[in-house]
């Protein structure tokens, strides 16, 4: 039985197929077209998925969709009508969109699914799971679990914000959930549109940010004391309610009322460009220390109500490894999985998971159909990387050791080399886990500045993390798990750390960048604290080997870690957009499949992105 999941027409759509419940692909839309968070359609990825499972289209037996349109279409409605006069404009721009596009999905559906070849559309069958239980089925229907609480958090699916639920065998039940505008990541991508990030895609950003807040200061008490007594009322069992006389992102076409904001805070709304103040920065840390509070109440919550040791999560706030890692250390439960796509990309294989076994009543068989990596995208032979370099003239060297290209490898990272790592089948999710990434010697204090500024052209002060064998993390960090995901943060050792200047808070973020940290400085945020991922032999043997190649040369297994791509693109997909992304960068070397380029042996030529206009 094969079955195809689907989330499209919000942001980050994406594809995954199943086989008689085994995972087999997953991606995104955008590593196909290059455009990040790809909303559209997944033709590409859907073409892939079917290629990877050696099908055509036919051979389908179901689709799944993530969500259900037509009760987020009662959702629009309602809303709209209980603020009216208020949201016209949204209204306004919103429906024709829906009436067009969206409330006939299932025709739209088998349209597209017609154009990649699809001769017998009337009869495929096409299921709508809820949005939350996309969420809840990615998570524990993907984990190695028998039974486990569910926590799904995000902005908003059709209703639901939130969800608590129990999964045990083939069923999920869906026992609590907080509706629409009370939404815990509504309230983050509030803030993130206040201090000047993109929502949906800012909050990385944010939560990068955070930890230059001034941590116990008078105004971070200040701040968060604002947002309790004004923004949010905070129940003990988690759930929340959010005053919507400061919210406008039920009806208008932006987050917030600006002015109220601006009242609230004492200052303006920060633009994209504009310097970071403090002011910014402790109102990051206040709205993360209190997201980190809500998640703990929820999870809290969860496992009082379902009375299992072990947690599944997913959604867009479980991407918030600062506020997970605080959970697990808690040691609230004695297990954690969380599913590494937990956006709405991931909502694509928890879709055509809950068909399977929800809809198809199928049975599960653990041992073989739970997600043992998230390497579901595409691969390419070493015959096909050549054939794409050749076509750029680019000049590699071919080392078919394996020992020698990783001992050559190692030796040029701990020069200071910066090197792109192209390897097997690329990730999905938005973390770079090893096999589409860039990595780089922890161990030099210019590594951070020089990613950020001469490689991935993005802001100074977002943090890089580490990467380490699974047996060798605690020798480096305070964790009680392993952290394959990248989806955690955890303290460094105090043996590692250096100790800060005593006037350290008072100096602008720029000047805390420049200041050393401790051992391995391109690792350590502000905090003392890193997303680590661990690594080992059996899920990534070659990136696990070259740590161990470190080790033997250095002492020390730990590399920096960041996505192979530069600001405003996805991480690369394939052979070509990793030699673009080469040539467009500062990066050293790129080792591509058994292949090393040197940036310096490379034609001169430029890419260029220009579109000539005769008009």
């Amino acid at each position: 039985m094969y079955i195809l999941g689907v989330s499209a027409y919000y942001h980050d759509s994406a594809a995954a197929i199943l086989k008689n419940g085994q995972i087999i692909a997953a991606a995104q839309e955008e590593r196909f077209t290059r455009i990040k968070h790809d909303e559209s359609f997944p033709n590409l990825a859907i073409a892939y998925c079917l290629k990877e499972a050696g099908i055509s289209i036919d051979d389908l037996d179901s689709v799944a969709f993530y969500d259900k349109p037509f009760l987020k279409f009662e959702r629009l409605l309602d809303t709209y009508l209980n603020y009216a006069p208020k949201g016209l404009l949204s209204f306004v721009s919103a429906m024709p969109v829906w009436v067009k596009e969206k409330l006939f999905l299932k025709k739209a559906i088998r349209d597209e699914l017609k154009l990649l070849g699809l001769s017998k559309a009337k009869k495929l069958k096409i299921w709508f799971p809820e949005h939350h239980l996309s969420h809840a089925a990615s998570s524990f229907f993907s984990s190695s679990f028998e039974e486990a609480a569910i926590l799904t958090m995000d902005g908003v699916g059709e209703w639901a914000t939130a969800s608590i639920g129990k999964g045990k065998g083939n069923t999920i039940e869906l026992l609590k959930e907080l509706q629409f505008p009370n939404s815990l990541g509504l309230l983050y991508s509030a803030f993130t549109y206040f201090l000047g990030f993109k929502v949906n895609s800012g909050e990385y950003k944010l939560m990068g940010l955070a930890p230059f807040g001034n941590q116990g200061s008078e105004r971070v008490k200040k701040y968060s004391a604002k947002i309790k007594n004004t923004l949010i009322d905070i129940k003990e069992d988690g759930s929340i309610w959010l005053n919507q006389d400061y919210f406008t992102y039920a009806t208008g076409l932006r987050m917030v009322s600006e002015k109220q904001w601006e009242k609230l805070f004492e200052m303006p709304r920060r633009r994209p460009e504009d310097a970071l103040q403090q002011a910014h920065c402790d109102l990051g840390l206040a709205i993360q220390e209190i997201t980190e509070e809500v998640v703990l109440k929820m999870a809290l919550h969860a496992k009082e109500i379902t009375q299992c040791d072990r947690l599944c999560m997913a959604g867009g706030v479980a991407l918030n490894a600062v506020s997970n890692g605080k959970l697990i250390q808690k040691e609230v439960f004695s297990e954690v999985f969380i599913q590494p796509a937990s956006g709405d990309a991931g909502g694509a294989l928890g879709a055509a998971q809950a068909a399977y076994y929800i809809g198809n009543q199928k049975k599960r068989n653990i041992s073989e159909e739970y997600m043992k990596d998230c390497f579901l995208g595409p691969s390419f032979s070493d015959s096909e990387i050549k054939a794409v370099l050749e076509t750029y003239q680019a000049a590699f060297d071919e080392i078919t050791d394996d020992q020698e290209l990783l001992s050559k490898t190692a030796s040029l990272i701990l020069e200071g080399q910066i090197v792109g790592w192209f390897q097997d089948r690329m990730e999905f999710g938005p973390r770079a886990l090893g096999n589409r990434s860039i990595l780089a010697n922890p161990l030099d204090g210019k590594t951070q500045k020089r990613l950020n500024l001469k490689i991935k052209f993005r802001e100074g002060f977002r943090p890089f993390a580490p990467v380490v064998k699974e047996e060798n993390a605690r020798k480096y960090f305070d964790m009680n798990r392993p952290s394959p995901y990248m989806l955690r943060v955890f303290p460094i050792l105090e043996k590692w750390r250096k100790a800060l200047p005593d006037d350290f808070q008072s100096k602008p973020i720029t000047a805390k960048l420049d200041v050393p940290r401790g051992t391995f400085p391109a690792i350590t945020h502000v905090d003392f604290s890193a997303r680590v991922q661990t690594v080992n032999n059996k899920t990534l043997p070659k990136l696990w080997n070259l740590l161990d190649q470190l080790e033997k040369i250095s002492g020390f297994d730990m590399l920096v870690n960041t996505s192979f791509n530069v600001r405003g693109e996805p991480p690369v997909c394939t052979p070509e957009d990793a030699y673009r992304c080469f040539m467009e960068t500062e990066m050293d070397f790129l080792v591509i499949g058994n292949l090393v380029l040197e940036k310096n042996k490379q034609p001169v030529w430029k890419f260029s992105k220009k579109v000539f206009n005769l008009d």
